[in-house]
């Protein structure tokens, strides 16, 4: 569903979020904390720069800035600079109908749960989130947290005896 420009656009962001306020990163040093190419991850920094995202600077401490604070950047802000806006009508159609057919009806309710769900998550929430503990102690690998700094997750008793993630 997310395509990987989208989720390093992520991960990139979540970095970018953990520095001081104003911090520039050059995408060179970002690409090497992420473990990504330093030429891809220019090309996602530049999809972030033109919607307004981040904030370019050049000089020797050039590099890119959130423009916004985290509680303000929703995850469908960022899917949508990196893949286009979600399409939601795959009618031919170009005048409403008072009889949709069934596709598009089906189509419409998706469009609105993605984009629903999207518009509720923000840079900020995914901040919050500690690492997740799996049994035992032992830490899952998650894709958003490489490279980033972890924070610890609070070990609770599922039902069952069973560690709960802390998702």
């Amino acid at each position: 569903m997310l395509g990987k420009t989208s989720v390093s656009a992520i991960r990139t962001l979540l970095l970018l979020a953990q520095q001081e306020d104003g911090a520039c990163l050059p995408p060179r040093k970002l690409a090497e904390r992420l473990g990504e190419s330093p030429t891809y991850l220019a090309k996602v920094a530049r999809h972030m720069v033109k919607h307004g995202i981040l904030e370019a600077a050049k000089g020797v401490k050039g590099g890119v800035r959130l423009v916004r604070r985290p509680q303000e950047i929703t995850l469908l802000a960022i899917v949508e600079a990196c893949q286009g806006t979600i399409a939601g009508n795959y009618c031919r159609s170009t005048t409403p109908s008072l009889h949709e057919c069934s596709f598009h009806k089906a189509a419409t309710e998706l469009h609105h749960a993605i984009t629903g769900v999207l518009e509720r998550w923000t840079l900020a929430d995914l901040l919050e989130q500690p690492v997740e503990m799996g049994e035992r102690g032992m830490t899952i690998t998650c894709l958003m947290a490489g490279g980033l700094n972890p924070r610890p997750a609070a070990r609770t008793a599922a039902p069952g005896g069973l560690m709960q993630l802390g998702i």
